[in-house]
């Protein structure tokens, strides 16, 4: 799976319901992978990491970034909205990074993704989850 690269293909980013779909130049998850991306307007509802890094140039439309800041010891999260709009200057996003996008309108990205780790992050009902290949749950808070 991550060994073998894909050429041309298209499909939905982030989960069936995420409103995101993506046309695939290259995914070769080992190595990078290159995508088009249309956000439907609206937002997955999850605060959710990748388990990769990315470069992203917002072509038309825009976007509200959400960011939740989650700190080490027990004091409240903190929330962070950035908007985004096409330009020149990409927006990066760390693989550790939780956040959630709500597209304004249907907007239109093209993204540049690292190497795929094995693990990221989604805070459900509250808590933050680890997930794995196929959505596989690896616990809560680590």
């Amino acid at each position: 799976m991550y060994y073998i690269p894909s050429f041309f293909k298209y499909s939905s980013d982030g989960g069936e319901n995420s409103g995101v779909t993506g046309f695939w130049i290259i995914e070769w998850k080992y190595l990078f992978s290159i995508v088009i991306l249309r956000f439907d307007k609206g937002t997955k509802e999850a605060y959710h990491s990748h388990d990769f890094n990315a470069i992203t140039w917002w072509l038309y439309g825009s976007v509200t970034e959400h960011i939740l800041h989650v700190p080490k010891l027990d004091r409240a999260l903190k929330t962070e909205i950035i908007n985004w709009y096409p330009s020149l200057i990409p927006k990066y996003t760390p693989r550790e990074h939780l956040h959630k996008i709500e597209a304004t309108e249907i907007t239109y990205a093209l993204s540049f993704r690292g190497p795929w780790s094995d693990r990221w992050k989604e805070n459900i009902n509250g808590e933050i989850i680890s997930l794995t290949h196929g959505r596989k749950v690896l616990g809560v808070n680590n």
